[in-house]
């Protein structure tokens, strides 16, 4: 964690996502836990809200079909669990295909 430096953010949360390697060598357990200790850490700070991108859909090749509802149920099963989590998250999603899976992945979680 650093300080947001010039942004509007007080904080920023790094992470490394999983690069993907097909799905067989814990791409989902890894991609969740990225999710899951930056709200930890968020929530430890106290801080009130926290955005994420598509974390590992970039670079590191994990489909977004795969990455969006391991990256919602990740933030949701925290929310539900922890009483000190950040009252707002946000994902910032870059192109409308991200968008579109997304709004699929919500649909059925």
């Amino acid at each position: 964690m650093t300080t947001g430096g010039l942004l509007s953010a007080r904080y920023v949360i790094h992470t490394v996502g999983p690069v993907w390697r097909g799905g067989e060598k814990g791409e989902p357990d890894i991609l969740g836990s990225c999710y899951r200790n930056c709200l930890r850490l968020a929530a430890e700070k106290g801080l009130q809200s926290i955005a994420f991108p598509s974390i590992g859909t970039g670079a590191y090749g994990y489909p977004v079909e795969e990455a969006a509802p391991v990256a919602l149920s990740a933030v949701a099963t925290f929310l539900r669990k922890e009483k000190k989590a950040p009252g707002l998250v946000r994902f910032v999603l870059f192109n409308v295909e991200t968008l579109r899976a997304y709004h699929e992945a919500i649909e059925v979680l």
